[in-house]
């Protein structure tokens, strides 16, 4: 067997001691190495809850660089500290894992996507809601021409951080457009195949929320083979909740395909569900694909099996490719900002 890929994980808040308990041992080609934050506290609780040796444990990347050997960097650290977490890794020849979004700006995403490309090491983003088994036969049929040349899509989004305690950070920049669209906007790039090239998006914050910043919004997007879609989503919704990557409905020429995915609340884990309408009437779709890892998992060993191989896969996002998504997601900002002005992709500050 192949030796594992090491990896060192820079970040230990809530999100990232989950990263460290539930992701990193359930990808059989990684081998966590050494575990790095500032905070002395979240290293004594990873010790503590899967018992890491005091030894593994940094307060510094740089420390643990020098002490272990990896060829992985994990960032999961906060937004803000993405940038410097990926520089630091890059410059010292090693590959990088960045939870999304990857970096705050798009300015930092082009120079991490230069860095990589001189350095010849991977700056991949964690966009794992690719590594679920409907947006991956979605893409597949679409590809296929099952219903025709798409023209419309509408994606619906709905949850309740306050009901759900899915976030205590309510003073958090952008809750919803870039922490949380961001996934619904990767998809649409890959599942359509398609680049968007312009939006128009609204953004409010609701009278129940306790966030600071705007917690619902509604956007449409002209991608540039000609499909529109319409996106509404909310952090703060009263309604039936949806599945974490929204309920999709996608019209074409010659039918409809509807899909859902991620479907997770609390303990409740329900599959992802496809269906397929041809000339008015429901017609049976493939079986969805099995994947050996899904969601964080997926993206985990899919950077490490690109790292052994020396190729990536399809489902692999590097920062080159993820700075459009990224960039989606900041035009729909600026457009909110503008009071739902048609804002250009690539004009996106």
């Amino acid at each position: 067997m192949t030796r594992p890929v090491r990896v060192v994980q820079v970040g230990l808040g809530l999100w990232g001691s989950n990263w460290a308990a539930d992701v990193l041992p359930e990808v059989e080609t990684v081998e966590a190495v050494g575990y790095v934050d500032s905070s002395p506290a979240a290293l004594r609780q990873v010790q503590k809850a899967i018992g890491v040796p005091r030894r593994r444990c940094f307060t510094d990347l740089a420390s643990a660089l020098e002490a272990v050997e990896a060829e992985l960097v994990l960032a999961t650290a906060s937004v803000d500290a993405h940038f410097a977490v990926a520089r630091a890794a890059l410059e010292a020849g090693r590959h990088v894992l960045v939870e999304k979004p990857f970096t705050a700006t798009l300015a930092e995403a082009a120079e991490l996507a230069a860095l990589s490309e001189a350095t010849g090491r991977r700056c991949d983003v964690s966009q794992n809601y690719r590594f679920q088994p409907a947006p991956i036969l979605a893409a597949r049929l679409l590809a296929r021409g099952r219903i025709g040349r798409v023209h419309q899509v509408t994606v619906d989004f709905r949850r309740n951080a306050m009901n759900e305690g899915i976030v205590r950070d309510w003073v958090r920049k952008e809750p919803l457009l870039l922490d949380m669209a961001i996934h619904h906007f990767d998809l649409m790039r890959m599942v359509l195949a398609d680049e968007p090239v312009r939006v128009s998006c609204r953004s409010w914050n609701p009278g129940q929320s306790r966030y600071t910043e705007p917690a619902a919004a509604v956007a449409t997007i002209d991608f540039a083979g000609g499909t529109v879609v319409s996106w509404r989503g909310s952090f703060v919704s009263e309604g039936e909740p949806t599945p974490w990557a929204g309920c999709w409905r996608i019209e074409g020429s010659e039918g409809e395909l509807r899909f859902s995915s991620r479907d997770h609340l609390g303990s409740r884990v329900r599959p992802d569900r496809l269906s397929l309408r041809r000339g008015g009437r429901s017609v049976r779709v493939p079986a969805q694909p099995v994947l050996a890892h899904l969601d964080r998992e997926g993206a985990l060993a899919a950077t490490a099996q690109a790292i052994l191989s020396g190729s990536a896969g399809a489902l692999v996002s590097d920062a080159r490719h993820n700075a459009r998504s990224l960039a989606l997601a900041h035009a729909a900002i600026a457009s909110a900002g503008a009071g739902g002005a048609w804002t250009d992709i690539e004009r996106a500050p």
